[in-house]
């Protein structure tokens, strides 16, 4: 038979004091001893008592969880590192304390949305990550509606009054160009994410900015960030006049299947092809040859955000930037040649 759950009558009982006495020390109020306080948090304690998260709700306290929805196909989500990485920090950052990460997952827009109606309507959270920022996001005139706290993981966003926890992609970018190009790398070819993105964006321009003076350089949008679209367009690439001789794209995943294409070509990595991988992870280190990757705070980032999140829900929108990415060179990239 399942326990039944200590109530404050079973408190009351067992610290020899009224009910109206452990509630007012459970819930800190005046009209007790420091003494009483004292006893009945420890005979609650030892109970196993914990408040009802409804009626605490109800009462004006807090839900006692953050929010979290991700947009992504499951079959991608399953095997993008990525995301696990982020929920690491998330939870690092909530570990021994009272509040707790819901986690949801859709690949539909207004489902998405549906979502933060009801787990606001229903006090379920005390605030929300938004993760995925899309060009004119309607996530974000709802969280200004319903008066949902929330920060996005991603680029300031100082002029969409929401707080934001972001990277310096832009410099990554630059970097992992420039270091391809002192490799005597000219067709470079991007493989991204979805155009929708604002770190798509964001990063396609800079990728434009950086190869500006390299006219055999191109971006290339992927339908997904998944191992099947990637290997379609790096065939295409591969297989095709002009072919690029280095290939950077927006996750490890792609990455990896790229690899899996110039292996089917027989073309050698690094000797003919050079690859870079965007968020470097375990499949970059376990493939071969290993991927040279961009190496982001992903997990500090999602730290960072619940910090903010929780520590100041009300107050001016904070723009918190995280450490700079670095390039971590491994054995995919190469002179041009082999040379």
């Amino acid at each position: 038979m399942p326990t039944k759950r200590p109530t404050i009558a079973d408190i009351a009982r067992a610290a020899g004091v009224s009910t109206g006495a452990v509630s007012y020390a459970l819930n800190n109020r005046r009209g007790v001893s420091e003494a009483t306080r004292r006893r009945v948090h420890e005979v609650a304690a030892s109970l196993g008592w914990l408040p009802h998260t409804a009626a605490r709700v109800l009462s004006g306290g807090p839900a006692g969880a953050i929010g979290l929805v991700v947009d992504r196909p499951a079959r991608v989500l399953g095997i993008e590192p990525y995301f696990m990485q982020l929920i690491s920090g998330i939870q690092a950052a909530l570990a021994g304390g009272p509040t707790s990460l819901l986690l949801q997952v859709t690949d539909q827009a207004e489902a998405q949305l549906a979502i933060y109606r009801r787990w606001w309507a229903e006090r379920r959270v005390d605030g929300i990550l938004l993760v995925d920022l899309l060009v004119d996001d309607p996530r974000v005139a709802l969280v200004k509606e319903l008066g949902l706290p929330a920060v996005v993981l991603g680029e300031p966003q100082a002029e969409l009054g929401l707080s934001s926890v972001w990277t310096d992609d832009e410099k990554a970018m630059a970097f992992v160009v420039d270091y391809l190009a002192a490799l005597g790398h000219r067709e470079i070819a991007r493989v991204a994410g979805p155009p929708e993105f604002v770190h798509t964006r964001r990063r396609s321009a800079a990728f434009r900015a950086a190869t500006a003076e390299l006219p055999d350089a191109r971006v290339i949008t992927a339908a997904d960030y998944s191992g099947d679209a990637a290997a379609r367009i790096t065939r295409r690439l591969l297989t095709g006049r002009g072919a690029p001789t280095a290939l950077v794209f927006d996750n490890d995943v792609m990455a990896v299947a790229a690899l899996g294409v110039a292996r089917e070509l027989d073309l050698d990595v690094p000797g003919r092809l050079s690859v870079v991988a965007w968020d470097d992870s375990a499949l970059c280190r376990l493939v071969r040859p290993a991927l040279t990757a961009v190496r982001r705070p992903t997990a500090e980032r999602g730290a960072a955000a619940v910090d903010l999140l929780l520590r100041s829900p009300g107050d001016a929108p904070t723009q918190l930037k995280t450490a700079d990415p670095e390039l971590l060179v491994r054995s995919s990239t190469g002179p041009v040649g082999g040379r």
